[in-house]
């Protein structure tokens, strides 16, 4: 099935969320539950067509609710966490690649809690923070339990001894499973705050390596395998459809408004067996093509948000912030730039003001991108009316009329948006840790 390319209409600006006040009160705020996949992109999930993983709960959210078909974000973990939880182009925060996330400091950046606790919500970060420096409660969040680095499952890992909840470290005991463990401290902490209004950022260990089995694989299987990798995404999608029973158990499915996404591409390892229509997609995880920042982005709310709906609307993961804070009541920090701009009308059924252009940047790599078209740092110009699969360069000299009155759009909006004026990117052109690369390098030496 291949995805159709899109038009749409609006006017292009450089979206700054103004401050947003309540139109209610405590019983009008929606309860918020965001799930963050890792290293999972659109070709592997169901709905979106995908030819070798099946994920039942997910295409069911989907059916309840509304899937955007291009939802895109900065193809690694630590810098789309950065966008997703601040609002805010890596350009403004410094956090542009794996490494400078760590430099990110409470008092630089005013992440999602500290917008929605002034207005009445409890928040909880449950699971991956590792680029982030410091603790989930340094930085707003009312509750947590975090673990060390990515893609953690059992104790039998490096990284998998211990995990810490609300500053207490803890010993991940034998045969407990980490999944199951973040999913049992979020039913917790919404059983405990079902009468408040609450916000959940739960960050998956799924499916980054280590590819491990999960309690439902078969006895005996192998590590890394193609069937392993199959039944970490199978119980990914299990747990979503637990934690949607859980709602419903306590009475709270139509007050809760669930959104799930990718945090970036399917990883390069994966990526050749995620199709879709037989096809693979542009690139992967840690690329600048369409596969390493398109995402799966489906959200949920029974009896407020239409269901069945497929949008084809552009979003970027910066628009998470101003849309959860309309949907809050709740007032963008004084003196913040937020560069999303709000989907909350289309969430209530609204025709809202869709975005003409979303803009992704990885180290000192940036595009921006439009529904034909999209334009990088090197003044290449790619059209894109067969991606995710393919992005065919444009001449620099073409006379062709649409491209060259694409190429000018474009370039006006990088020219506002100025990325090469903001805080500079000093770490590996890659965006990727530097002792990562600098390990990989001395690898390919001794092979």
């Amino acid at each position: 099935m291949q995805l159709k390319s899109f038009l749409f209409c609006s006017i292009a600006v450089l979206a700054s969320a103004p401050s947003l006040v309540s139109a209610g009160g405590p019983a009008d705020k929606p309860n918020i539950i965001f799930i963050l996949s890792d290293d999972h992109g659109i070709a592997e999930v169901g709905c979106y067509g995908a030819d070798n993983y099946k994920t039942p709960n997910l295409d069911a959210l989907a059916q309840s609710g509304v899937r955007y078909t291009h939802a895109y974000t900065v193809p690694l973990c630590g810098p789309s966490r950065a966008l997703i939880l601040s609002g805010r182009y890596g350009f403004r925060t410094g956090g542009t690649n794996q490494d400078a996330v760590g430099r990110i400091s409470p008092e630089s950046e005013k992440l999602m809690p500290v917008a929605l606790k002034p207005a009445g919500y409890v928040t909880s970060a449950i699971g991956k923070w590792s680029q982030f420096p410091l603790e989930p409660a340094d930085f707003g969040f009312d509750d947590y339990l975090r673990y060390k680095g990515s893609g953690i499952f059992w104790n039998t890992q490096a990284k998998g001894k211990t995990y810490v909840v609300n500053g207490e470290t803890k010993e991940l005991r034998d045969r407990e499973y980490m999944p199951d463990l973040m999913h049992r401290h979020l039913v917790n902490f919404i059983t405990k705050h079902r009468n408040d209004p609450f916000y959940v950022y739960y960050s998956l260990s799924h499916v980054h390596t280590e590819i491990l089995p999960t309690p439902d694989s078969a006895p005996g299987s192998v590590d890394d395998s193609e069937q392993v990798y199959n039944d970490n995404v199978t119980y990914m999608d299990k747990l979503v459809g637990r934690l949607v029973d859980e709602l419903n158990r306590l009475g709270l499915r139509e007050k809760t408004l669930i959104v799930f996404m990718g945090d970036n591409g399917t990883a390069n390892a994966r990526a050749d067996r995620a199709t879709i229509g037989g096809r693979r997609l542009a690139g992967a995880k840690g690329s600048m093509l369409e596969g390493g920042g398109l995402v799966p982005l489906i959200a949920s709310w029974p009896g407020t948000l239409p269901a069945g709906q497929v949008v084809a609307d552009l979003v970027d993961a910066s628009d998470l912030y101003p849309t959860f804070a309309e949907l809050a009541g709740a007032n963008i920090p004084e003196g913040t730039i937020i560069d999303g701009r709000s989907f909350a009308p289309q969430l209530r059924g609204e025709k809202g003001q869709p975005r003409e252009w979303i803009y992704i940047q990885l180290a000192r790599m940036w595009y921006v991108r439009e529904a034909g078209w999209k334009l990088n740092e090197k003044g290449e110009l790619f059209d894109m009316s067969d991606a995710p699969f393919t992005e065919t360069l444009v001449a620099a000299d073409s006379k062709n009329a649409e491209s060259m009155a694409a190429r000018q759009r474009l370039q006006a909006v990088l020219e506002q948006l100025n990325p090469a004026g903001g805080i500079p990117d000093t770490g590996d052109p890659s965006g990727r840790h530097a002792s990562n690369v600098a390990k990989r390098k001395k690898k390919e030496i001794k092979d």
